[in-house]
């Protein structure tokens, strides 16, 4: 095993769950691995406390007149279960097939790894880098990112660049080198609709009061249209449509046809707004999702059961111009007009976050896709991306810099299921990578 896979496997042994109160000392553990690894760098690396989990900065010798780049990532990982899903311990990671199976091997130790071991190697054969490097690593990604922002407002000073970078994100196919320019933002809601006082029998009182059940199940499909467009009375009003020529590459690309999302997915078939394509669909619509449901009796066999309350977890997905704030606002007024008779509705606001994009083709976005060519020897594809990562807004917001998102991970990753993995030839492209934009940026 080359030493740039034991480091990266001695970093995936961290069970770094940070959901998980009973890893809270994994976690920390993990941030003081990172500590003890850069300062081995002969990098400038500290510690931070947070609320909950610390964060860790690193820095070289700064030199004025170069070029300021911080790279982002973190150390915290998803939980593991259903564990009996998994082929191979997610914290003793493996190399089968050409890939690396561990949790968090992608998202996003894998990835972030890769930059770090990038920046060793530049170090060893050069003694120095062509820019004036800060690293930011986090360990409450998963959970939301709540202390960082808070933490670059007091520390934006010493935080301060010319640009960022971050490897959190995915690539259309193996070895096809990807910038990603845009993410959608997310704004989430838990949805209960009350009945009676309580479960009542349902031979004695059904068809006398309301089904809090059945009336979730008419509130939920208000949300769409029978052709999946999202009916939320001026969801739409921001949308920024497509520009033509993403229409025209994201045509041609390999890897993301409808066909492909089909293999991906598994399902039998397709479902969505229509007149746009299934990477249209996800890298340029909003959407509104249920990510869960339920009410009344759960267990097996039947209880006729008339239940007293049930609830729906909504999420949806947004796209620039649009404001997340705004569309909770349309999303509660859709749901108290559409509240069934019989039933009250309390709508409990979640967590959300800005839709992200950014000019692909800006001085810093060319270079990208530069050092992505030198990586990987193909031209890179630009695409944007379906999921969201809301703290790349706020860098822009607090420090004032625009994100470079320089993904590796591929569909079949499996980031946040079991069985994760990232294939080796793209952690060592990473490093490559790393190597390759600094000299870029640095120009």
């Amino acid at each position: 095993m080359t030493p740039e896979l034991e480091n990266l496997f001695s970093f995936l042994r961290f069970p770094s769950i940070s959901t998980d109160s009973n890893h809270a000392g994994d976690v920390r553990a993990c941030a003081e691995w990172l500590v003890s690894k850069l300062t081995g760098m002969s990098l400038a690396a500290e510690l931070h406390e947070t609320p909950k989990h610390p964060v860790v900065v690193a820095r070289n010798i700064h030199v004025a007149g170069r070029r300021t780049v911080l790279i982002y990532g973190h150390y915290d990982v998803q939980p593991v279960d259903p564990v009996s899903l998994w082929t191979s311990d997610p914290f003793q990671p493996v190399i089968r097939e050409g890939k690396i199976w561990a949790r968090g091997s992608t998202d996003n130790k894998g990835q972030m790894m890769a930059h770090v071991l990038g920046v060793e190697k530049t170090l060893r054969e050069n003694r120095e880098l062509p820019v004036n490097l800060i690293f930011l690593f986090e360990g409450e990604e998963e959970i939301g990112s709540p202390s960082l922002a808070s933490f670059l407002l007091h520390h934006c000073d010493e935080l301060k660049c010319d640009v960022i970078a971050i490897s959190d994100t995915g690539m259309v196919g193996l070895n096809m080198p990807t910038l990603s320019y845009g993410l959608r933002g997310i704004a989430c809601c838990d949805v209960i609709l009350r009945g009676p006082k309580g479960d009542l029998h349902s031979g004695i009182f059904g068809g006398a009061v309301a089904n809090p059940a059945a009336a979730m199940a008419r509130l939920v499909s208000s949300l769409h249209a029978l052709d999946g467009r999202v009916m939320i009375e001026g969801f739409y009003d921001q949308v920024r449509p497509l520009e033509a020529w993403e229409h025209e590459m994201w045509a041609t690309l390999p890897g993301v046809t409808d066909a492909d999302f089909l293999q991906y997915t598994g399902s039998p078939g397709l479902f969505g707004e229509p007149g746009y394509s299934s990477a249209e669909r996800t890298w340029a619509r909003p959407t509104a999702e249920v990510n869960g449901i339920g009410g009344g009796y759960q267990g097996e066999g039947s209880k006729t059961v008339l239940p007293a309350e049930a609830f729906a977890k909504l999420s949806f997905r947004l796209v620039p111009d649009q404001n997340p704030k705004d569309i909770m606002e349309k999303v509660i007024s859709h749901l108290e007009w559409h509240c069934p008779p019989g039933v009250e509705v309390e709508v409990r606001p979640g967590h959300d976050g800005k839709p992200y994009a950014t000019d692909p083709n800006s001085k810093f976005g060319l270079a990208a896709q530069a050092a992505l060519r030198t990586s990987f020897g193909a031209d890179p594809v630009l695409i944007r991306e379906g999921g969201s990562i809301p703290i790349v807004q706020t860098f822009r917001d607090i420090l004032g810099a625009d994100t470079l998102l320089l993904g590796l991970a591929l569909a079949d990753s499996q980031i946040h299921a079991p069985n994760e993995n990232f294939p080796v030839e793209h952690f060592e492209a990473g490093i490559r990578l790393n190597q390759a934009l600094l000299k870029e940026l640095a120009k």
